[in-house]
């Protein structure tokens, strides 16, 4: 059946409504306002979770050691402000991983030669925009709270003439010392915009000249970029997240971490195209455009899956109690048990499910529900990653986390709404723009 061509109006510019602003300022008011409770309720109740000290102190022998090592080495007792400061590193590190996922994204695009995303390449290319902001806030986040989310930053446990001295730790000073840590998050983020400065530069560029040539060099810098990419963001699985659990360690968690962050990545941009044809732009975009974001949604959930069961069924037919007590803190713990059936419902089942259709990935309300689950799904798989190695039996999900996550999703959204704003909606001279105009599969 031949496809139907329209003809559509690609001179298209986002403005940034009054009745847009008042909808982020809503999420970021009501984020706050559960954010001062939450905060207000955890100074006044102490710890709320003290209960499930218990629950983690029977998880079994090796977890108890960990457990006490890991307070022991802090050299203090848990204070209300450890939760808060976990809780603006959880976001931090998941909210620079949407940002960088857009920015490579839009990378893939050119060095695949992709034609179908040309005329919606400027929704995740805009994500760049808020990688100074993410960057500010996680690097602020570990400033204050670097002791008390990362067991190594004590310096005693490398001292073999301190009573805290632990010799795995300290075997692992070469690569976990401050220097060299802090050097790494400031390279990374640096070259992560500096490629995302030049891709954006010449984006615009080629609005005003057309013709290839700044495709092709769009096409080199992407490349490369997707190069850095993978060995930074794997490295920085490694720092950011999984050197909290010190003397545990995957060879598949930057896989792993990588594959949350891009899938959640996918469905803020697949979400943000959605909001942008319903408040009447990006009228080229069609059903087939959203057939493909919806692909990508589901496919990749099923990677996240992959690479999930992948790492938890070799720790478990390994059975090496240095590894399994990743597991046994997690899923033995009432605190955190459930989430991590939850997290599967949420990451797997139920976009796995509802988006097999293929009608399904074409309608603009199921994909709004599953983006939406999927993005809470990825927000909690952090959650797991970081708080119970960070907080223990401490740790808690309540009106202080979803509160400072709607005060970043609100800030995300605000950035990006105003870096749309500032170049047209369509990238008008792109080679391949045709191509995207008649997308039909």
């Amino acid at each position: 059946m031949k496809a139907e061509v329209h003809h559509h109006n690609i001179e298209e510019n986002f403005v940034f409504s009054d009745t847009a602003k008042k909808s982020i300022f809503t999420v970021l008011v009501i984020g706050i306002i559960m954010f001062v409770i939450g905060v207000a309720m955890l100074a006044l109740g102490g710890d709320s979770h003290a209960h499930d000290s218990h629950a983690l102190a029977n998880n079994g022998g090796d977890f108890v050691t960990v457990s006490e090592g890991h307070d022991h080495g802090h050299g203090h007792a848990y204070h209300w402000t450890n939760r808060l400061k976990v809780t603006f590193w959880h976001n931090s590190v998941f909210f620079i991983g949407l940002t960088i996922v857009g920015i490579f994204f839009t990378a893939i695009q050119y060095a695949a030669h992709a034609g179908w995303s040309a005329v919606l390449k400027r929704v995740p290319e805009a994500f760049g925009s808020f990688l100074p902001y993410a960057a500010v806030l996680l690097i602020a986040s570990f400033a204050w709270g670097y002791h008390e989310i990362f067991h190594w930053t004590d310096s005693s446990l490398m001292d073999p003439n301190s009573p805290n001295y632990d010799p795995i730790i300290a075997g692992k000073k070469g690569f976990l010392n401050l220097p060299f840590y802090i050097g790494r998050m400031i390279v990374f983020i640096a070259g992560w915009y500096g490629f995302y400065f030049f891709l954006r530069k010449n984006s615009l560029a080629e609005d005003l000249e057309g013709g290839t040539h700044r495709f092709w060099k769009m096409k080199v810098i992407a490349t490369l970029f997707i190069i850095f990419f993978a060995i930074t963001t794997s490295i920085a699985a490694w720092d950011w997240v999984m050197s909290i659990d010190t003397h545990w360690f995957s060879t598949m968690f930057g896989w792993y971490n990588f594959a949350s962050w891009f899938v959640a990545g996918l469905a803020t941009i697949t979400l943000a195209v959605l909001y942008l044809k319903d408040a009447g732009y990006l009228k080229a975009v069609n059903e087939n455009h959203l057939h493909d974001l919806g692909k990508f949604v589901f496919a990749f959930s099923v990677f996240w899956t992959y690479i999930w069961f992948s790492q938890f069924l070799l720790i478990y037919y390994a059975n090496i109690p240095e590894e399994t007590i990743y597991f046994v803190e997690r899923l033995r713990s009432d605190q955190y048990g459930k989430f991590i059936f939850i997290n599967l419902f949420l990451n797997f089942f139920f976009p796995f499910l509802v988006l097999m259709t293929r009608d399904a990935k074409r309608k603009a309300i199921i994909l709004k529900i599953v983006c939406y689950a999927v993005i809470i799904g990825h927000w909690l798989d952090f959650y797991l990653m970081i708080t119970p190695g960070t907080l223990k039996e401490h740790g808690g999900l309540g009106l202080l986390e979803i509160g400072l996550a709607l005060i970043y999703s609100g800030a995300f959204a605000f950035v990006i709404a105003q870096a749309l704003a500032k170049a047209p909606l369509i990238a008008k001279n792109h080679p391949m723009l045709q191509e995207s105009l008649h997308h039909h599969i």
